[in-house]
Parts: structure tokens; sequence; C-alpha cells
């Protein structure tokens, strides 16, 4: 089994994306995931947060360096590209997206990683995270 193979997520809440809060690509993520999930069945948690970190520790992230988003769906975290995936299957408009979880993840990761890899220098930083809006802010966890 692979680091970032799925793993039990028990306790975690049913729909918990974990991001990387002062990546703007991660934070445009989190503003995509939000404009197609009308249900509001995703909810966030920055990894710079005090709930973020004690996630990351928990599933093997490294909070100050963080590889990987993850999410809490059907129990399980999922990580990497199969994170992304997990999430655009659930989302409106997206979910033939899914389908991508056929390819293997040892070629569906390396994309992930070059990108995740380069977010900062492509998309840039922010020294703060995201600040959701007033009607978005309850789906954020801290």
């Amino acid at each position: 089994m692979s680091r970032w193979s799925p793993r039990e997520a028990r306790g975690e809440p049913e729909g918990l994306i974990l991001f990387d809060g002062v990546c703007v690509f991660c934070s445009r993520w989190v503003r995509f995931v939000i404009d197609r999930d009308p249900q509001a069945r995703f909810t966030f948690a920055p990894i710079q947060s005090e709930r973020g970190q004690a996630l990351a520790v928990r599933f093997g992230i490294d909070p100050e360096a963080p590889q990987t988003n993850a999410v809490i769906w059907n129990g399980q975290a999922w990580f990497k590209s199969d994170a992304a995936l997990t999430v655009l299957g659930e989302l409106d408009g997206t979910r033939p997206l899914a389908g991508l979880k056929a390819v293997p993840r040892a070629i569906r990761d390396p994309v992930y990683d070059l990108i995740a890899r380069h977010r900062y220098r492509i998309f840039g930083r922010t020294e703060v995270c995201m600040v959701p809006s007033a009607e978005d802010r309850a789906r954020f966890v801290s």
C-alpha cells in the first residue's frame, strides 16, 4: 500500500476537505467546490488552522510543507489525485471526471505532484489563509 492510499478516517466528518489555506490555487479550488456544491456536502479546513494541523498530522501530511490535500468521503481519507477526483465526482457538472480514477494512481499522482510542487510559483501564495464570505463561513472548520 502506498503512503497516499485511501485510509480509514473514523470519527471525521463526511465531506471535509483539508487544503493549503495560503495557496492561491488551493483557495480557488475551494471556491470552485463551493460554487458547484449547492447541497453544501463539503466543508473545509485549512491546514494552517488548529483543526487542519491536527488532521494533517493524523494523516501523515507535513503541515509546514503540505504535499497533498485530503477529503473525507465514505469513511475514508483520500489524497492527491484520488481526493480531487473524489470531490469532482460529487459536484454538479463535473461528475464524469471521476471516471479518471480508472487511470492508475501511478500515472495520475505524478501529474498532481508536478502541479503541487510548483503551485506557489505558478499561482501564488498569500501570507494569510483565505477569508470565506459571510455566507460561506459556516462551511469552514478551524
